[in-house]
């Protein structure tokens, strides 16, 4: 008789041994199993950073209001205000767009035929886009002529920078008017992208309406 070995009513023999021997080979299979299973799994992929859906409406334009020395249309997603910092003069503007957090600072000065003040304003105004330069991963800057006749440097800025699009325009003896696109808030500028474009749209809109008085 077969050592620790059994009879199974149908006659067969049934062995202990053999019992222990299946359950080993049956939890290598399901061992096995498990691996293969893992290894044909499909490979992780991480998902791409979200960004909130923003709803941008129709561009709508109205004409500049005040006794000022230019007009332009402008947007009417965005209010006037004066500009109210300690340097700011007399036709020193703000377009803010309060739903957007975003600003067009204009600011404007009458260079009086004088060569010097002409010149330095110039040089204020490129000084002013090269201080973005540490951040910029690119500055493209292009000279444009408005329907009007009036030539305007525009500066396109790439990357994380406080003002992503600028302009500078002047007749070179009487009018020099700069603009600057900021944002209020801490957001990123890729994440700001869609609103960059609507604003600088608008901006656009600007130049080819601006006239000087």
């Amino acid at each position: 008789m077969i050592p620790d070995a059994t009879r199974r009513g149908d006659g067969v023999l049934f062995s202990s041994k053999n019992v222990v021997i299946t359950l080993k080979n049956l939890s290598l299979v399901a061992a096995l199993a498990l691996l293969a299973g893992c290894s044909s799994a499909p490979d992780f992929t991480p998902k791409p950073k979200g960004y909130n859906r923003i709803d941008l409406p129709p561009h709508q334009y109205q004409l500049l209001p005040g006794d000022h020395p230019y007009s332009f249309e402008y947007s009417k997603q965005a209010v006037i205000k004066r500009d109210s910092s300690s340097r700011a003069q007399q036709h020193w503007l703000n377009v803010y767009y309060p739903k957007l957090n975003a600003n067009v600072q204009i600011t404007y000065m009458d260079v009086q035929r004088d060569r010097r003040l002409y010149n330095k304003m110039m040089e204020d105004a490129r000084k002013l886009t090269g201080k973005h330069e540490i951040k910029a991963t690119a500055i493209d800057e292009r000279i444009l002529k408005t329907p009007s006749g009036i030539r305007a440097s525009v500066f396109e800025l790439q990357g994380e920078v406080p003002s992503q699009f600028q302009f500078y325009t002047t007749d070179s003896t009487k009018h020099f008017l700069r603009g600057a696109l900021y944002f209020r808030t801490a957001t990123a500028n890729d994440s700001l992208a869609p609103v960059i474009e609507y604003v600088k749209e608008d901006m656009v809109r600007m130049l080819n309406t601006l006239k000087y008085k």
